[in-house]
């Protein structure tokens, strides 16, 4: 690293700023089809990988169980996730239902607008930057396995 070069600020309220405002501009969009970027985003994944059991689920989101049951709790109400028996009598399954495939497609369209929206206002070689770098620094800051992790 150049000795010059040191950064100023809060990397981690720089990081929250520059989240808000992407978000604002998808809940623009994806907000017209009555889900949250969260929900749409949720429904995804159960659409893409359901029947799943929840801890999975949970697993492939990277988040805990707590906060995907959280989550899940208002499309399950709204008719959109159904939550099914599992294997065994403790077990249960998340998976979309046909209501909820539908309103996943109304609310891909309203995702592609906002994304078309944002590579134009940040320019499409700004936007595949941004990716590399958020790639990069994800990788970069990712939890070292330790030995317990990979034992058993």
């Amino acid at each position: 690293m150049d000795i010059a070069v040191k950064p100023q600020g809060c990397t981690n309220m720089k990081l929250r700023q520059l989240l808000r405002r992407v978000a604002q501009h998808y809940d623009a969009e994806v907000g017209k089809t009555g889900l949250k970027n969260t929900q749409y985003s949720l429904l995804s994944y159960v659409c893409k990988l359901g029947p799943i059991r929840p801890v999975d689920l949970a697993r492939e989101m990277k988040m805990d169980a707590s906060t995907l049951s959280r989550n899940l709790r208002p499309l399950v109400t709204a008719g959109w996730i159904e939550l099914l028996p599992g294997p065994d009598g403790r077990s249960r399954l998340v998976q979309a239902t046909a209501a909820g495939r539908d309103k996943r497609q109304e609310a891909q369209r309203r995702w592609r607008v906002a994304q078309e929206g944002l590579n134009t206002l940040l320019g499409p070689e700004r936007v595949v930057a941004l990716h590399a770098l958020i790639d990069d620094c994800t990788e970069r800051l990712a939890p070292v396995q330790t030995e317990e992790d990979t034992d058993g």
